[in-house]
């Protein structure tokens, strides 16, 4: 048994170097995920703003329309239809890199998710704080950005992260349009090795242990944001 499992090993991974499509992958995984949460935390601020300055002024009217329609739409399709339409309708005639039109796809698609959590947690801070700082003589858009959004953004901080976690599982669908990503690396080594066990089970544990990480550090995040709330 110990020797089939090694001969196995061998052949997925050691042989012709076949642990390139996995390391190449993640790497691809990893940089992707990274641009892709910072783009959507980008927009989703900025949408987050938006929808709740017209929620409590009534102002931004036309911009409100168009980030609710934004919202419904990604919201309301998949995930892999959106990176297909990104880049064999919207770039399909151009001969952009995938990284970056995977990059725009899974940013957008963020972004909805995360411009709710921004809508909670400018929510979740007490109206008494936008009228402290109007008293201060600071304007809408002052208050908001140096009193409102510095709580708004610590409340909502884990919520952030476990975004940033579903981020992270969603992006092995790019192989759809063949981006080896660290899915599609495992499902070449398949191809390569008539093997299935052994390279789809390598990608489900790194997967794991990703997740097992970050999911760490975000109990040490929510636990040190307790303690400085006493």
């Amino acid at each position: 048994m110990w020797k089939n499992f090694c001969d196995a090993f061998y052949l997925n991974f050691i042989k012709e170097d076949r642990w390139h499509y996995i390391a190449d992958g993640l790497a691809v995984t990893l940089q992707i995920t990274l641009l892709a949460a910072l783009l959507g935390i980008a927009i989703g601020l900025i949408v987050g703003i938006i929808r709740t300055t017209y929620e409590k002024t009534r102002k931004l009217k036309v911009l409100n329309f168009f980030c609710t329609v934004y919202l419904t739409v990604i919201r309301g399709t998949p995930i892999v239809v959106q990176l297909l339409i990104m880049y064999f309708v919207i770039f399909g005639n151009s001969r952009i890199d995938k990284v970056p039109v995977a990059v725009l796809a899974f940013g957008i698609n963020s972004g909805a998710y995360v411009a709710e959590i921004f809508r909670s947690g400018i929510n979740s801070v007490d109206g008494g704080q936008m009228e402290a700082g109007r008293s201060l003589g600071f304007n809408y858009l002052e208050t908001m950005l140096y009193i409102v959004l510095p709580q708004a953004f610590k409340n909502v901080l884990p919520t952030l992260c476990n975004e940033f976690i579903a981020l992270l599982k969603e992006t092995s669908v790019v192989g759809y349009i063949a981006l080896q990503d660290l899915t599609k690396g495992g499902d070449i080594i398949r191809s390569r090795t008539y093997s299935s066990f052994m390279p789809l089970i390598a990608v489900a544990m790194i997967y794991l242990i990703l997740v097992m990480i970050l999911s760490h550090l975000i109990g040490i995040l929510e636990r040190r944001l307790k303690r400085s709330e006493r």
